[in-house]
C-alpha cells in the first residue's frame, strides 16, 4: 500500500492549537476588570479537576492565557473628573444618536454592555476630550460630540 494511504492515527492530522493571542500594547485595567481576571482564573481552576482530557487542554491553555493577564496588569489610576480618559464613563453624541460608554482594558470590554476597550478607536478619538469639545472620528472633523464626562 502506498504510504500516501496509510495513517497511523488521526492525531497527526488534527490542526495545532495555537496559545489565545495576547493584545498589543499594554495591559491595563479598572479594579473591576482585574477582579474579572482573577474570577475567571478561579472558576478555570475550580472546574479543571472535574474535566475530561480534552476540556483539561483547553482549560490549561485558557490559564496560561489569564494568568499572563493577571501578572502583566497595571491598574490605571482614577480618571480626571472633566477629561475623556481611560476609566470614563462617556456621554456622547455620534451619528445624531445619544450614547453612554465606559473606557475600560481590552479583556473587560463588552460592547453590548456600554463598555468599549481603550485601543478601539472609538476610545481613542474620544481620549482627552472634555465635555462640550468635539472630535475627529472616521475622517470627519465633528463626528462626536462629548455631551458629559464622568470617573465610572
Amino acid at each position: 500500500m502506498s504510504v500516501a494511504f496509510r495513517r497511523d492515527s488521526d492525531e497527526e492530522h488534527l490542526e495545532p492549537k495555537f496559545e489565545l493571542p495576547l493584545p498589543s500594547g499594554p495591559n491595563l485595567v479598572t479594579a473591576r476588570g482585574k477582579t474579572l481576571i482573577d474570577e475567571r482564573i478561579a472558576a478555570l481552576e475550580a472546574e479543571q479537576p472535574n474535566a475530561d482530557e480534552d476540556r483539561r487542554t483547553q482549560i490549561a491553555r485558557e490559564l496560561r492565557y489569564w494568568n499572563t493577564r493577571r501578572i502583566t496588569a497595571v491598574l490605571a489610576p482614577v480618571p480626571p473628573a472633566d477629561e475623556v480618559a481611560f476609566g470614563s464613563r462617556v456621554r456622547f453624541r455620534l451619528n445624531g444618536k445619544e450614547q453612554e460608554l465606559t473606557i475600560v482594558g481590552d479583556d473587560e470590554a463588552d460592547p453590548a454592555a456600554g463598555k468599549i476597550a481603550f485601543s478601539a478607536p472609538l476610545a481613542r478619538a474620544m481620549m482627552g476630550a472634555m465635555a462640550g469639545e468635539a472630535v475627529a472620528f472616521n475622517g470627519r472633523a465633528d463626528a462626536v460630540e462629548v455631551l458629559g464626562v464622568r470617573p465610572d
